[in-house]
């Protein structure tokens, strides 16, 4: 692996996403889980100037002390931060300040690199930085369709923007997986995050699982049929939730004059009716289900089966909490923050969606939010 290649590609890749905004759209935080996409820019080279260079490049001059109080994440090893509501408030520093920051950082690191040989333990930090803005990538995605997509206007992100066609295969009969004891988790060479080991053993009774996504028409029958209004379906916490939000459908649909429109990055088109549905709780994922006299499949369901059906074009609901496999252990220090410290209150994604970086994900990933966000790219599929 060339680093000093895979540094120039991830982060041009960061800057090609924010090349279609205008300056007004970097600093807008309309909810605390969404970030002004000029944080992201900073924070990603907050990462690269704090894990690396300050430590192992003899001679840096930090950008600006103040930098990590306003661009660090949650790592309370690494000290004090701007509390993450508070984000929108930056206007300063100002969107060019932040990417002159960027390529002070970007410029330091590539002198950096042609030093000559990095150690393994400047490799392996310089790896966890590329997934560390891979994921970033994803969330820089859905964060500017939520500023757009909130904006009276409508606007879109870009028309070159490329929706993918999602293949669903019509009548498919659902996967049957046989009553074992399999293995999961991950095995191998190659990246990946510490809340993926350690491999171990799982039994399973036997299950089936559909090949497809559930689609817009089919949730539109739960809509339709007044799912949203039948406590019934729903957890407790979920029917207080609907109930104190006013939800009423996905995040992004829109009823207007008696038909269903869907905000998309080319802005607000009719909704598309065999397309899989999105953006959709695990709230509502759970009541889906269990409208349909079905349920949601857990995370060692899904990995399971994952070899048999599609998977990749929505991040996709488990029935399982994001909890700790046998022997998991944090890395000392800092680093050691990066996914135990969440293990709580939260349920396991698994996939990928639309949005997520070339490469990035594999069967074994373990995405993990809490169950009322929907701002990502979820999906359900179902199994029984």
């Amino acid at each position: 692996m060339d680093i000093a290649d895979c540094y120039q590609k991830v982060r041009r890749r960061t800057e090609e996403i924010c090349s279609h905004l205008h300056t007004e759209d970097y600093v807008v935080q309309p909810v605390v889980d969404v970030s002004p996409p000029k944080w992201h820019i900073g924070h990603m080279t907050w990462f690269f100037e704090t894990f690396i260079l300050k430590p192992y490049f003899m001679g840096y001059q930090e950008y600006d002390p103040n930098f990590n109080y306003v661009f660090n994440s949650y790592y309370e090893t690494v000290g004090t931060r701007v509390i993450r509501t508070d984000r929108g408030n930056l206007s300063r520093p100002t969107v060019i300040e932040v990417y002159s920051y960027r390529k002070y950082v970007d410029d330091a690191m590539y002198n950096f690199l042609a030093q000559g040989e990095l150690s393994d333990e400047v490799k392996e930090l310089m790896i966890l930085g590329f997934n560390h803005e891979e994921q970033h990538q994803e969330l820089l995605l859905t964060d500017i369709k939520y500023i757009l997509g909130n904006n009276p206007l409508f606007p879109a992100y870009s028309q070159d923007y490329v929706i993918p066609k999602v293949e669903i295969v019509e009548d498919a009969a659902f996967i049957p997986i046989n009553e074992n004891v399999y293995e999961v988790g991950f095995k191998g060479d190659g990246f990946c995050f510490d809340n993926e080991l350690n491999r171990h053993k799982v039994y399973l009774n036997a299950f089936e699982i559909s090949p497809n996504l559930v689609t817009n028409a089919e949730y539109l029958e739960f809509i339709n049929s007044g799912g949203y209004h039948d406590f019934r379906h729903w957890h407790a916490a979920g029917w207080d939730w609907v109930n104190n939000n006013k939800i009423e459908a996905p995040m992004y649909w829109h009823h207007v004059d008696g038909e269903w429109f869907n905000y998309t990055y080319h802005g607000l088109q009719p909704l598309t009716l065999h397309g899989p549905a999105t953006h959709i709780s695990y709230y509502e994922a759970y009541a889906y289900a269990s409208w349909k006299g079905l349920r949601l499949p857990t995370e060692f369901e899904w990995e399971v089966a994952a070899t048999q059906f599609q998977w990749g074009q929505r991040w996709e609901w488990t029935e399982s909490a994001y909890l700790p496999y046998p022997g998991f252990a944090k890395a000392p220090g800092a680093i050691g923050e990066y996914n135990g410290k969440f293990m709580v209150g939260q349920k396991v994604l698994r996939g990928a969606s639309e949005v997520t970086s070339p490469n990035h994900s594999r069967v074994t990933y373990r995405n993990f939010f809490q169950p009322e966000l929907r701002w990502q790219f979820t999906g359900i599929r179902l199994a029984k």
